[in-house]
């Protein structure tokens, strides 16, 4: 302990989180202060953060209330901090997470170094290949509703830093700024966009779920990403045994399952010939259901239960080709429609190309016919000859089938 400063807390830790931040980009808390405006004042700005966490005298802003639409609809509400606050929160995680980490059991997958959600639909594909049912369960508002008692039991189990105890617990409680500067008083909850509640969420549900579900039912293998949830089941009943019982769990833990994302699924296929009203569900932009897929060794086709793009991601997908709306800037080029556009093109590709590529078609024939319509608009010869652009766009893509990402993986669905 410094004769100056009851913490002790090493400059570059906090150099090194404001460099996690920036990866990590985002917008103004309520100071309005971006992500540039900090930096154009980088080292006052980090010195304040520094000296003040040192000091005990740092205290956090209320956070910035943001709301964004769901893909299934209505609303989630996001609190932003502000960037000295991101700062900040970004020490204690970098300082707190190793030792958290270490306890995380193998099948918890959200927001983890190491692990990402395409792993968790790879383990839940081969495991709905095992078991035949599933129970699919989703947290109500998870991030809103955590307890501040009993998170703080587990963050004094495995935390060891008394400034780092000090600043989650500030953090906690700060209130939440609404759009009309209304300040809304916190007393549960970890904000949902904060930099350190992805952390204390995995712990809270590392004790609410994880080790209870390995201790109750240790023969059922399990998957969570954040509060989005599966337990393989053999029979019916043992998943509505396994339902019931996890819904006296969370209210143990003052959570809550969602009653509309919560349901039991059948995993049917083409020796699981028994009826139920749900033989599919939804994780993680996936929709895992009964699919005839093609079997190369033998050159045969059967029914399997298997995983591709949602079709509410795929709508979404649309939607962001639309936004961008490419098929009426006719001063771009197409090269340059190809720069700005193939980012967002080997993304969705790498994540929902991966499983079943070829059910991407119709997000990869809607771009096409996008690049269809630009060509229209462009180039007066093709106004109003939609067989004639789209044998254009065709030709581009036989001469330069590098120029997009779907072009140069061969996918390039239809151009007409």
């Amino acid at each position: 302990m410094s004769a100056t400063k009851p913490f002790v807390i090493d400059k570059w830790l906090v150099y090194d989180a404001f460099k996690a931040v920036k990866a990590n980009a985002g917008s103004a808390g309520v100071d309005r202060q971006s992500l540039e405006d900090f930096e154009a004042d980088l080292k006052g700005n980090l010195y304040k953060v520094w000296n003040r966490m040192s000091s005990g005298s740092y205290f956090p802003d209320p956070v910035k209330a943001v709301a964004i639409p769901k893909k299934n609809g209505g609303e989630r509400i996001l609190g932003v901090p502000t960037v000295a606050d991101r700062v900040a929160q970004m020490v204690v995680k970098q300082v707190i997470e190793p030792g958290i980490e270490s306890i995380f059991l193998p099948d918890s997958y959200g927001y983890r170094p190491g692990k990402s959600a395409l792993d968790a639909v790879g383990v839940t594909r081969e495991r709905c290949w095992k078991y035949d049912w599933v129970l699919e369960f989703d947290i109500k508002g998870l991030f809103d509703n955590i307890d501040h008692d009993l998170l703080q039991r587990a963050l004094q189990k495995h935390v060891k830093s008394d400034w780092a105890m000090l600043y989650i617990d500030r953090w906690l409680k700060a209130p939440m700024q609404l759009k009309d500067g209304t300040r809304v008083e916190r007393t549960r909850g970890t904000p949902q966009g904060g930099v350190v509640s992805p952390v204390l969420a995995n712990l809270f549900l590392h004790y609410t779920f994880d080790v209870w579900m390995a201790r109750t039912f240790p023969q059922l293998p399990w998957c969570r990403y954040a509060d989005d949830g599966l337990v393989h089941c053999r029979t019916e009943q043992e998943a509505q045994a396994v339902k019931a019982a996890l819904q006296a769990r969370l209210a143990e833990c003052h959570l809550e399952m969602h009653p509309d994302k919560t349901k039991i699924v059948y995993c049917k296929d083409g020796s699981r010939k028994g009826k139920y009203p749900n033989t599919k569900f939804d994780f993680l932009g996936y929709t895992f259901r009964p699919r005839v897929v093609k079997n190369r060794k033998r050159n045969s086709l059967f029914v399997n239960f298997t995983p591709a793009v949602s079709a509410v991601a795929l709508k979404s997908m649309r939607q962001r080709t639309r936004e961008a709306r490419f098929g009426t800037r006719t001063y771009l080029s197409v090269a340059d429609i190809a720069r700005l556009h193939n980012p967002v093109l080997r993304g969705w590709l790498s994540y929902y190309g991966r499983v079943s590529p070829s059910a991407m078609y119709p997000v990869l024939r809607h771009f096409n016919r996008t690049l269809i319509a630009w060509a229209m608009r462009k180039y007066k010869r093709l106004k109003g000859q939609r067989t004639r652009a789209a044998r254009f766009v065709e030709g581009i893509a036989k001469r330069q089938p590098q120029l997009f990402v779907h072009w140069q993986r061969g996918m390039k669905g239809a151009f007409a």
